[in-house]
């Protein structure tokens, strides 16, 4: 007897390794050894996810169903009890450690039709063999305790899929220079299902185009009681009329009249923190670029970039005779050669 059973286990086992064969080996799926402890599976599966993530790969098919097998992998081999399960009995240790194995019934999931009546030289229809009466929990004990439960047909029924997470939603989301220089507050809609969804969002500052806020489980709704997906939102920022951002700093074209570029003057100057006084050197060139520190691209750590005045100056449409005067006799008095040197 003790004979016959040895023989029947290790056909069974030779079976479970053929189809542990077919199936992808999940060690493999992570790249690890099969000695690999908690903390080698873990680092592997980070490093996997990260770069399989779909919000990474949007248009990649295969990264998508490789990132799916790499989080199944490891939701297996980051458990003690199914990982000791898989290491015993490979792709189908889940049917054999849920209770899917029924001697009576001729075959079993995942064993491809092995019949236990072709092993042990039948048992049924009053003929059996004496001496296997207690077989089931023999067999029990060594699969671990799973001969009773199966549905009709002798297939255990497939356990409900655990809930799914809902699928994240990309929202281009349109923002003016102000609030992406200083931060604020803002509000869009989005849409969901057939009604539009008012949201507001608190925009840091610094942003720019190109820049992604992530509002958690404001996404697509999971297909089966799961979480929400997340709601991603990629920042647009518009232009101004008169400012211009150059990395951390703003740029503004400033109009000076004649008086106030030769003679020098006190000018009211718009910043994002409101209007400051700026001097105009006396004898200032059109051109001139002069700097406010501080004026500039606000931060989240509460510093700001400059805010650069480039000094342009603006001649009237028309003149009076008197004014035509003064100047003609000021043109006089200073007849420097101010092309002198520029040449082709």
């Amino acid at each position: 007897m003790i004979c016959q059973i040895g023989n029947a286990k290790q056909r069974t086992s030779n079976l479970l390794a053929e189809k542990t064969s077919v199936a992808e080996d999940l060690y493999q799926t992570l790249g690890v050894d099969r000695s690999a402890s908690k903390d080698e599976i873990k680092k592997a599966h980070r490093k996997l996810a990260n770069k399989l993530h779909p919000d990474k790969n949007p248009d990649d098919k295969a990264s998508h169903d490789k990132f799916k097998r790499v989080q199944e992998a490891y939701d297996v081999l980051s458990d003690e009890e199914k990982r000791a399960a898989y290491d015993r009995y490979g792709s189908d240790f889940e049917k054999i450690r849920g209770g899917g194995f029924n001697p009576n019934a001729g075959g079993s999931p995942g064993f491809d039709g092995l019949d236990l009546e072709q092993i042990f030289g039948g048992r049924g229809g009053g003929g059996g063999n004496a001496q296997f009466d207690g077989f089931g929990d023999f067999f029990e004990q060594m699969m671990g305790g799973g001969a009773g439960g199966p549905s009709a047909g002798g297939r255990r029924r497939r356990s409900p899929a655990p809930p799914a997470r809902g699928s994240n939603v990309r929202h281009e989301l349109e923002i003016p220079l102000e609030i992406a220089v200083r931060g604020g507050k803002t509000e869009f809609y989005v849409q969901t299902g057939s009604a539009n969804e008012k949201i507001a969002v608190n925009i840091p500052a610094g942003v720019k185009t190109g820049s992604k806020i992530r509002l958690r489980e404001r996404g697509g709704p999971s297909p089966n009681g799961g979480p929400t997906g997340d709601l991603i939102l990629l920042l647009k920022v518009s232009d101004h009329p008169y400012f211009k951002r150059s990395g951390g700093n703003l740029q503004i074209d400033l109009p000076v009249t004649i008086g106030e570029a030769v003679l020098g003057a006190k000018v009211d100057v718009p910043t994002p923190a409101g209007t400051v006084t700026m001097t105009i050197p006396p004898g200032t060139s059109s051109g001139k670029r002069l700097r406010l520190k501080g004026q500039g691209v606000g931060s989240t750590d509460g510093s700001a970039g400059d805010l650069i005045v480039n000094v342009q100056i603006q001649t009237p449409e028309t003149i009076d005779d008197d004014s035509k005067e003064l100047i003609q006799k000021f043109a006089d008095k200073n007849q420097d050669d101010v092309r002198q040197g520029i040449a082709f």
